[in-house]
């Protein structure tokens, strides 16, 4: 489990590189242009992004598989992760793909799509490798960790059709069946002029959003790294380290992060509102989208702290029967509110345009978890951790919470 878990580095660091700040420019983009109902120029900017990743996230794909040793040896100090990277790499163009689709449909507001792209993902990920698992026994061959990472890719796939099929659907719903005819091409001589443009917004912002991406993410990398090996300083071996790891990261932190669903979900939608409002000039939409997220969202965090104070312990044990798990729960329990707020204050930043603001709170709260990385957990092993998580997320919500209420504030006044 921690081997699996040591390769999520590389793929966060993937994604920030190829799509996750182009995904977030066509959302913005394509939700101010329906508020005109300018189809075609939201479809162009879709097409335009589309190009744009999927040239990046090929190159990215080539360079994890063929360095892969370098990286696993160099990068992930776990030689062992190897051939894991090879066969991540092939995921990376797929999730390209529905990344930017699922932008489009959150620009529009229509986010059955890319629920159902990301509940297909899931179920097709858990589905196969059930599979692989019960073919492998039937043949007595022992099942690898590489199985889960073959599914991550299936799942990617199902993903991808599931994206491809709506967008197709959706173009010949609004222009018919002749698109590259009808919406991609531009009046004569305007072509280069408009598709320039475009590219040139998109670029704009997913530009700066990729590089604090890619940044927090290297940071990130380098806790997730250094974490065994802190642990061994603490006084456990290389696998002890690398189990602990792996309870945390694979069993006990999904747990917790499962009703973070919902608050993401209320992120994605709150990015395009948000953009729509303050081009707009409805600054009052803005204060009423600050005010209800910090009140729901600090409302389902204590009900959230409450479950799995209660329950902690207890699913632990009938989830993955582990008594270690069921610990860290108990623990992590106090990051919801924390969590789900801030989650939801860095949208509603984001589409104001303060990335830099969202930049610097992420970093100032990487930062800290960082220093209870390097000083904590070879005093108190993976409690001091926990608590550098717990006090990572106080500050990034305090800051978050200061900025968006003066926000508020200025708006009023």
């Amino acid at each position: 489990m921690g081997i699996y878990q040591l390769t999520s580095p590389v793929l966060a660091l993937s994604f920030s590189l190829t799509v996750a700040g182009m995904q977030t420019a066509i959302s913005k983009y394509v939700a101010s242009e329906t508020s005109t109902h300018d189809y075609k120029t939201s479809f162009r900017t879709l097409w335009t992004g589309f190009i744009i990743s999927m040239s990046i996230s090929f190159a990215c794909m080539a360079f994890i598989y063929k360095y892969s040793e370098w990286i696993a040896v160099t990068f992930l100090l776990e030689e062992r992760t190897a051939p894991l990277l090879r066969i991540i790499s092939l995921s990376i163009p797929m999730a390209t793909v529905h990344s930017c689709i699922n932008g489009y449909f959150y620009g529009i507001k229509k986010t059955a799509i890319p629920a159902l792209s990301q509940l297909s993902e899931q179920v097709v990920r858990v589905g196969s490798v059930y599979i692989i698992y019960y073919i492998c026994l039937h043949k007595n061959m022992t099942p690898t960790i590489s199985f889960a990472v073959v599914g991550l890719v299936i799942g990617e796939s199902a993903s991808m059709f599931v994206s491809a099929i709506a967008i197709i659907c959706r173009s010949s719903k609004l222009f018919g069946r002749h698109v590259p005819l009808r919406v991609l091409s531009c009046p004569s001589g305007n072509a280069v002029t408009e598709y320039k443009k475009i590219t040139e917004n998109l670029l704009k912002l997913a530009v700066p959003l990729s590089a604090n991406r890619i940044i927090i993410n290297i940071l990130q990398s380098i806790e997730a790294v250094f974490i065994p090996n802190r642990l061994m300083l603490y006084g456990l071996s290389n696998s002890n380290a690398l189990s602990v790891y792996g309870v945390l990261n694979g069993m006990s932190l999904p747990l917790i992060l499962f009703p973070s669903a919902i608050t993401n979900s209320i992120s994605v939608l709150l990015l395009p509102i948000v953009s729509e409002a303050e081009a707009s000039g409805n600054r009052n939409t803005v204060t009423k989208a600050i005010i209800k997220s910090i009140k729901y969202c600090m409302l389902l965090g204590f009900g959230c702290t409450a479950l799995f104070l209660l329950f902690g312990r207890t699913a632990g044990m009938v989830l993955y029967n582990s008594r270690l798990a069921g610990s860290f729960i108990l623990t992590l329990s106090f990051i919801c509110p924390f969590m789900y707020v801030a989650s939801t204050l860095n949208s509603i930043l984001n589409g104001l345009g303060k990335t830099h603001l969202t930049f610097i709170y992420s970093i100032i709260s990487l930062l800290v978890r960082l220093a209870f990385v390097f000083f904590a957990i070879p005093i108190w092993g993976i409690k001091g951790y926990l608590w550098g998580m717990l006090a990572s997320q106080m500050v990034q919500t305090l800051l978050c919470t200061v900025s968006a209420l003066r926000i508020s504030k200025f708006s009023k006044g």
